[in-house]
């Protein structure tokens, strides 16, 4: 009849630099009924070490290794096959994020306050800078899930939050063997539109959670790739008809793909590499949307004119590419 339990999950590769801030975030929590399992993806760095020291440590704390090394998704979805079965709640938190102190109980009192919530999410603070602070109003707490995603495929900010952000009922991750989709990098985006389709929207206007900056424009695939351009039009191919109305689909498609070209414009200037095009050629093709050429020069050519009308564009390219010269990236 007290607090329901709540299982905390932090998957994890080789984050030792961070772990300890993490998982001590965990432990000054001011609801104190939760587990919390960390899974190591078989790092080399002493991962394991520092999981084990906590769990000496508390009994609330466990440590689950793979046997083999997995992908980022695979092994988010392990994770989530390892909370409790006597949990209500689970809240994912990233290994080099931590949570502030209220995070669960704010997160908890929501969700047991309009049992229709499916997906609770709050601000954080990515290093100086609050996000999703400005998508729903201050006045709403609860938001139709429906609602939340035509917000979103009509080409609003994102509004469903990153891991560390959000907190789901244990019954949904039960439901599903493989909670996130694991050929898909941006699993929990496309996850939450399948689940708000007849559940609701839970926000906490308070920032609950750190998300560390992560130099993803500069190391990561998703950043060099921008995998985020795929992904909006994958939402929108794939639940557009589901939310939106034919005329709605219809010119959201059309304004999705002329951004995406305009894009990849610029990107002939960048010389990218034949990995790059190869990714946005399979990506457009997956969706229904082959690559034309003729329109990819179309918009090189308006690009192009832009550029010799607009000094500054023409400038601040040329920085760019000095930077990564200099950076030996050329």
């Amino acid at each position: 009849m007290g607090d329901p339990l709540v299982s905390v999950v932090t998957p994890v590769y080789n984050g030792e630099e961070h772990l300890r801030e993490c998982i001590e975030s965990v432990l000054a929590q001011t609801y104190t009924n939760w587990d919390y399992t960390i899974v190591n993806n078989c790092s080399t760095d002493r991962t394991l070490e520092i999981a084990r020291e906590y769990a000496d440590k508390d009994p609330r704390i466990r440590v689950h290794t793979n046997d083999a090394f997995v992908r980022v998704i695979e092994n988010h979805n392990i994770a989530f096959r390892q909370i409790s079965p006597d949990s209500k709640y689970c809240k994912p938190v990233a290994a080099d994020d931590w949570l502030y102190p209220e995070c669960i109980e704010k997160m908890v009192r929501l969700a047991e306050e309009f049992p229709r919530i499916v997906l609770v999410c709050a601000y954080a603070l990515q290093g100086l800078k609050v996000v999703y602070d400005d998508v729903i109003p201050d006045h709403r707490t609860v938001v139709q899930g429906r609602d939340a995603c035509r917000w979103r495929l009509l080409g609003g900010k994102y509004i469903f939050g990153a891991a560390s952000a959000v907190l789901y009922p244990s019954e949904i991750l039960r439901s599903r063997h493989a909670f996130y989709n694991e050929a898909n990098l941006h699993a929990d985006s496309e996850v939450n539109f399948e689940l708000l389709e007849q559940r609701d929207l839970g926000f906490v206007h308070q920032v609950l959670s750190y998300r560390r900056e992560r130099e993803e424009s500069m190391t990561s695939f998703s950043g060099r790739f921008n995998t985020y351009v795929t992904c909006r039009l994958f939402e929108l191919v794939t639940y557009g008809p589901r939310y939106l109305t034919p005329d709605e689909q219809e010119r959201r498609l059309r304004e999705n793909l002329w951004e995406y070209y305009q894009y990849l414009a610029t990107q002939v200037y960048e010389r990218r590499e034949p990995q790059f095009w190869k990714f946005h050629r399979d990506k457009l093709a997956e969706v229904g949307h082959p690559l034309g050429r003729a329109r990819l020069a179309a918009h090189v050519g308006l690009y192009t004119l832009d550029l010799l009308l607009n000094p500054k564009i023409t400038a601040a390219r040329a920085r760019r590419r000095l930077r990564r010269v200099l950076q030996g990236r050329a």
